[in-house]
């Protein structure tokens, strides 16, 4: 049977603006329309209608970006902290309301959404709060004053996987930096952004300085990375699009920061309460479906316990359960869209013909559903490291176990790869675990599953991106440094 879900009427009175932009602090229509459908994952149904917007309306958004910044980057910081705690008065508000709307555009299952997804966006707020209390914009260097000014116009492209994370972790700092903004939700999950901008618009943001255009890759996309009345992009999604907006932004000199694709390793050594490691990494991989851009996604166990650790993954794929976002005992819900539905077929696939040996899952719905873009949780044995399965970002519940000899062909192993994004390692020896996680070519490396912490940073080494987002660091991208010689 498919799934179902109730939850479609206590959010529709928030999509009274979904087929507008958030422009200059009004809600106003498209300059041309051009309706597109959003589609729920677990139902494969309509539940609200877009306008993708084009270049008339990305230079709307400018335009009214670039009058709000003469006057918004000169505010104080006092001012500043008072507009972010006001925006997490209003988030806090309709944080049951984001985390529902959320599960229903994406897919998530609502005990994640309340949990993680809803809340990260203002968690982001309360950390760039606590960041901007203390932060020195200027200090003195023997007669020359260093000071750090907002970097102008940012356009921010986000992901439809974790949609209020992503928006959140940008404006947060560029708000706090003294930036204005022109932010282009997914349009896969473009209804969170709807009620965000609507939160914005509640916490009085002025006028110009938050700016929302709805579209598509290739048209708001490529306007936002090519505009020159913008002077940053931050970019959250694929590898191959982060190239291609950085190509774009490159004639017109801007600066880029971008959070890509990612496969990260966990490697689980041979000290690690096996039952306990493996267990915990299947589960963190099939978190939000598998989509999730540091989802640990090869495991790398012992070679003498690789018997052990496949069967205790088997355990545990068998044990998660796949069904409707708003069922309390669901753990995970459907893919976003039929497009990455076809995508973590064909790799599933690939894996099965390159060889490794399927443990759990594989090809197909699971059992008993007949719509909505649900797969079964994954799990391939006996995988190495030059197969597809190993090598690509597969962004599903679907999971690789490559066997290691000894910690350094594990480390070996775990950098050969395009990313850099994250890493995991498992050991009942703290000490050992620091000295292989500063061996390892990632941005976050997570010690025996440590939770994420919002007031650190984020971003990754090589095809993973460049920059850093989250915290003092998120900050600082958003910021120009200007040397004032001869100020004392």
């Amino acid at each position: 049977m498919g799934a179902t879900n109730t939850a479609t009427s206590s959010y529709s009175e928030k999509l009274t603006h979904s087929r507008q932009f958030y422009i200059d602090g009004k809600w106003v229509d498209a300059v041309a329309a051009n309706d597109y459908a959003v589609i729920n994952p677990s139902t494969e149904e309509k539940i609200a209608t877009i306008s993708l917007g084009g270049q008339a309306d990305v230079d709307n958004a400018v335009a009214a970006a670039n009058r709000a910044f003469e006057s918004y980057s000169e505010t104080s910081i006092n001012d500043r902290i008072d507009l972010l705690q006001r925006i997490i008065k209003a988030y806090r508000k309709n944080v049951n309301e984001m985390a529902e709307i959320i599960s229903v555009e994406m897919g998530a299952p609502m005990s994640l959404s309340q949990a993680a997804q809803a809340p990260s966006g203002m968690a982001h707020f309360s950390a760039m709060l606590e960041v901007l209390r203390s932060f020195q914009f200027e200090e003195l260097k023997g007669t020359t004053l260093m000071r750090k000014e907002p970097v102008g116009v940012c356009g921010l492209i986000t992901p439809w996987n974790w949609p209020v994370n992503q928006i959140a972790c940008k404006v947060a700092p560029a708000l706090a930096a003294g930036c204005t903004v022109v932010l282009k939700p997914s349009e896969i999950a473009p209804l969170s952004a709807c009620l965000f901008a609507e939160i914005m618009d509640e916490a009085g943001v002025p006028a110009g300085v938050f700016n929302m255009v709805h579209g598509d890759g290739s048209t708001v996309g490529v306007a936002i990375a090519s505009h020159p009345g913008i002077a940053m992009v931050s970019f959250t999604g694929s590898t191959r699009a982060g190239i291609d907006v950085a190509r774009r932004a490159a004639s017109t000199v801007k600066r880029v920061t971008q959070e890509l694709g990612g496969k990260s390793a966990n490697i689980i050594l041979d000290d690690a309460d096996m039952e306990t490691a493996v267990t915990q990494g299947v589960q963190a991989c099939f978190r939000n479906s598998g989509q999730s851009c540091n989802a640990p996604t090869r495991m790398l166990v012992p070679r003498s316990r690789s018997r052990d650790a496949a069967a205790i993954a088997r355990k545990a794929a068998e044990q998660t359960r796949v069904g409707n976002p708003f069922d309390d005992k669901t753990d995970i819900g459907p893919l976003v869209s039929q497009t990455q539905y076809d995508k973590v077929q064909r790799l599933i696939q690939a894996g099965i013909d390159e060889g490794a040996v399927l443990v759990a899952g594989g090809t197909g719905r699971p059992e008993g559903i007949t719509a909505g873009y649900f797969v079964k949780p994954t799990v391939f044995a006996a995988v190495t490291n030059d197969m597809t399965v190993a090598r690509e970002e597969i962004f599903g519940p679907v999971i690789c176990i490559i066997s290691y000899s000894d910690e350094n062909e594990a480390v070996a192993i775990a950098n050969d790869t395009e990313y850099g994004l994250s890493a995991y390692v498992t050991s009942s020896n703290r000490e050992r675990a620091r000295c292989v996680a500063n061996r390892l070519r990632a941005g976050n490396i997570h010690i025996n599953y440590a939770r994420l912490d919002f007031a650190s940073c984020f971003g990754g080494y090589k095809q993973s991106g460049n920059g850093r987002e989250w915290g003092e660091a998120g900050l600082n991208e958003f910021l120009e440094l200007k040397a004032v010689l001869g100020f004392d």
